[in-house]
């Protein structure tokens, strides 16, 4: 039989993926709680644009606003739930759709930071899946229309990393990758822990960055004083990630030990890292102008995820003696833009 799924989230990420997987025929329910995307999808469909004109897709995938999600008790059930809402709105998230759940349904976190566990605090552990779109870079420009910033096979490595909190590699898994192998190119992962804090240390690296400095990603990569504050924070992430006893992968192509020492003052280390970093920078003009997620919700006027991305790379540091205090600073100086105590600027960031 064909699977339900359900994408609570129709932002860039989740837009994105429900998006192309409604278009690949999957029987797809976007649900949001802002009306504006979900009129113009229903006006209009949801524009998902690349970067080269092959790759533009209108897909038309079937919406709910959250005060229609009730409508969902008299149908089918939910097979597989995609959450892609911002971390601090998780768990009401995973309330909602875990009461229509199928009996053998399950949810994905589709999310930065690391929400499993409070996924999993609501629907149960048996019933909680990892996907890290980890080097899906897009963003949600106007309502209805995502635009991707990377080119679809601009990377070696795959785009999505899915996995079983417990590691193994389970048959729903498998159908589940067959899946989202339609939209991009994705791989199962025993090491979903290790794959989530590293996506982590990216986001610790760049989002809060963005939205303090007003910086596009090229922007912040070609700063020199900003450039060398992200790779601190990276350093910093990494070191209390294999404080906890995480596998780490490999984070924005650097090997996660060069990262660290880079960050603690060792030249060799930071001489080939901001080398790799300035030649990213180079490649995508596209970065030119896109802001990381969280300078994005700045922009907008939008609450922003500091406290479950850099906050809980401070908070686990303190709990395994790795200070963080890169992360700190980021935090207050983060806070202080949101709450309009000042502008957005890279000066911001030149005493930490």
């Amino acid at each position: 039989m064909e699977k339900r799924i359900a994408v609570i989230g129709a932002g860039a990420i989740g837009g994105y993926t429900g998006g192309q997987l409604a278009h690949n025929g999957f029987d797809v329910t976007l649900i949001d709680p802002w009306p504006e995307p979900i009129a113009a999808i229903r006006r209009d469909g949801l524009a998902i644009e690349g970067v080269t004109e092959e790759e533009f897709v209108l897909a038309r995938p079937r919406t709910m606003h959250l005060t229609e999600a009730q409508q969902l008790a008299k149908e089918k059930p939910i097979d597989i739930a995609m959450i892609a809402v911002k971390s601090y709105d998780t768990q009401w998230a995973a309330a909602l759709i875990g009461q229509y759940l199928a009996p053998d349904g399950y949810v994905v976190s589709l999310q930065n930071c690391m929400n499993e566990e409070r996924i999993a605090a609501i629907v149960g552990w048996d019933r909680t899946v990892g996907a890290i779109p980890a080097l899906l870079a897009a963003e949600l420009y106007a309502p209805g229309r995502v635009r991707r910033t990377v080119a679809k096979g601009a990377s070696h490595h795959e785009v999505y990393r899915v996995g079983e909190v417990h590691g193994r590699v389970t048959r729903r898994l498998e159908e589940l990758v067959a899946m989202i192998a339609t939209v991009d190119t994705v791989k199962p992962t025993r090491n979903l822990w290790g794959e989530r804090w590293s996506k982590l240390v990216v986001n610790g690296m760049r989002n809060g960055i963005g939205a303090s400095t007003g910086l596009s990603g090229n922007g912040m990569d070609r700063h020199d004083r900003i450039r060398r504050v992200s790779i601190r924070l990276g350093s910093e992430a990494v070191r209390v990630g294999q404080a906890l006893g995480y596998e780490l992968e490999h984070i924005r192509m650097h090997d996660p030990e060069t990262l660290a020492r880079a960050g603690e003052g060792d030249t060799g280390a930071l001489d080939e890292v901001e080398a790799a970093i300035l030649a990213e920078a180079g490649s995508n003009t596209r970065s030119d102008l896109q802001r990381p997620s969280m300078g994005q919700d700045m922009l907008k006027g939008r609450r922003t995820e500091i406290d479950f991305i850099n906050g809980l790379i401070a908070e686990k540091g303190a709990e395994v003696g790795r200070p963080a205090p890169t992360h700190l600073k980021l935090i207050a100086a983060v806070k202080e833009v949101e709450h309009g105590k000042r502008p957005a600027a890279p000066e911001n960031l030149y005493g930490i």
